[in-house]
């Protein structure tokens, strides 16, 4: 699409786009109802030259960052780094799509993977502030990538150890032959989500703790109010050994009305910085089917709605935001979008043509929401399977426009902002370039990784297609009253 003539269209010929694309991901939806995109019936999409580079290129960064010896990858790259096991977990998901991309061979990845899952399974736990990676089956946040143990002071962290944990076990799904390796790599990751202990985590009533310092205990935040926790839940749910209650299930969805707008778009439950609608779709295939609360929300919309119909309406409302631009801040269109938890230039007030604006270095911003001018390339590139109609676009749209200044052998860095074309004083992060405003020095793995899985998702059911089939979640499901769909079939 040509981008000058897309800018020149008129406010109301934006909106019709998002309505018409609105009522094409409806329809998408119910397809996903009666199976007719799900599964093998769904064949591999050839997608759009640029979108195939991108993601090649990000799945190429994991390739190059994540330790041989042990498997850690770097929280960021090339600063010097600690671990992020999220991060980890992201990296054990780009190997089989390298497999299936024949970026990788088979051979590789299966030793990656086996390295990766040997080292976790062998690193201490216990209570002690030193000398530990982790306690009650949970890692901490962050890791030293030299020994492996607690970056100083670092929280064990519950939704961390469930983004390394579903990596993990989308890597056991995947390596399911009779080679030695595959068989110890999923006697391994069966240990290691055995050992976690869900049920310890739950501190107060019917809601499990977003973490834990041995220097203090229990974070006072639990997983309550809608975000990318689903993951957490349902892991916890599902677990063979130390399962909690479905009741957790039922607090976190008697918050959704704190959480439930119309504001850019179609009523949807809405968490500001996207990643909270794509951590737990990359994993959980939610097309088609639905909790309580969706079937209820159904009957009275009159129209079908899923947490994937869900995320595909935040997406649109991204976009919506980012074409009304109400901070009127530079760059932002109908093609150039996108706001999540990313990299900024600093905590710093500055006046700019008379405006006094606020900027932060690494936050969580959104539509309405700690918006600094701000726009992190992974917010609509690993929105792809939502909606590619708008995404892939914007990927063309960034990429034309700025890919001078933040695209290079290793895909999008982490964030830019053309806002920002001069500083009085110092940088947190990254420079700013002359034509294009500021400009991130870093990839994040956390914003790395959704690209590759979600594009492989969108393109051909890849993780979905495995993880349909993981036992534990798909019990976690079942017990959290989800019905519809793959579950049926």
């Amino acid at each position: 699409m040509n981008r000058r003539n897309f800018l020149m269209r008129t406010t109301a010929g934006a909106a019709a786009l998002a309505v018409g694309g609105m009522v094409a991901g409806q329809a998408a939806a119910q397809q996903a109802v009666t199976g007719a995109v799900n599964g093998t019936q769904r064949r591999p999409l050839r997608l759009d030259r640029e979108v195939d580079e991108l993601q090649e290129r990000t799945f190429r960064w994991f390739e190059k960052v994540t330790d041989r010896a042990t498997g850690l990858t770097p929280d960021r790259w090339p600063s010097k780094s600690f671990c992020s096991i999220a991060a980890v977990g992201f990296a054990l998901t780009c190997w089989p799509i390298g497999v299936e991309r024949r970026w990788m061979s088979r051979d590789e990845a299966r030793e990656r993977t086996l390295i990766t899952v040997r080292y976790f399974h062998s690193l201490p736990q216990g209570p002690e502030p030193t000398g530990t990676a982790g306690h009650k089956g949970f890692f901490y946040h962050f890791l030293d990538m030299e020994t492996g143990l607690r970056y100083r002071t670092n929280e064990l962290s519950t939704v961390d150890t469930a983004l390394l944990m579903a990596g993990m076990l989308f890597a056991a799904r995947y390596f399911d032959g009779d080679h030695p390796d595959e068989v110890e790599i999923r006697s391994r990751v069966q240990a290691l989500y055995e050992r976690i202990e869900w049920d310890w985590a739950v501190v107060r009533d019917n809601r499990i703790t977003m973490g834990w310092h041995p220097e203090s205990g229990f974070i006072p935040s639990d997983w309550h109010v809608y975000n990318e926790g689903m993951l957490v839940l349902l892991l916890a749910i599902g677990s063979p050994t130390h399962p909690v209650s479905v009741n957790v299930w039922h607090e976190w969805a008697a918050s959704y009305d704190e959480s439930w707008t119309d504001r850019w778009g179609s009523w949807h439950l809405n968490f500001a910085p996207i990643f909270g609608h794509q951590y737990s779709h990359m994993y959980v295939d939610f097309r088609g089917i639905q909790d309580a609360w969706m079937r209820g929300q159904s009957a009275q919309m009159g129209e079908y709605l899923d947490y994937f119909e869900n995320s595909r309406r935040a997406v649109y409302a991204q976009q919506k935001y980012g074409h009304d631009n109400p901070g009127q801040w530079a760059g932002y269109s109908s093609e150039i979008w996108g706001l999540t938890a990313c990299d900024g230039p600093g905590d710093f007030k500055q006046t700019i043509n008379g405006v006094e604006r606020e900027f932060f270095s690494y936050s969580a911003r959104g539509p309405g929401d700690r918006d600094d001018g701000t726009i992190a390339p992974t917010a609509a590139a690993s929105s792809i399977a939502f909606a590619p109609e708008i995404v892939v676009p914007c990927i063309k749209a960034m990429k034309s426009r700025f890919g001078a200044g933040i695209y290079t052998e290793w895909g999008f860095l982490d964030s830019f902002n053309p806002t920002l074309t001069q500083r009085d004083g110092p940088l947190q992060h990254g420079k700013i370039i002359d034509g294009m405003g500021w400009v991130a020095d870093d990839y994040l793995g956390i914003d790395q990784g959704p690209i590759v899985g979600m594009t492989e998702n969108h393109r051909s059911d890849f993780i979905w297609r495995y993880m349909r089939g993981e036992p534990h979640i798909r019990k976690a499901l079942e017990t959290a009253g989800f019905t519809g769909g793959w579950l049926n079939a």
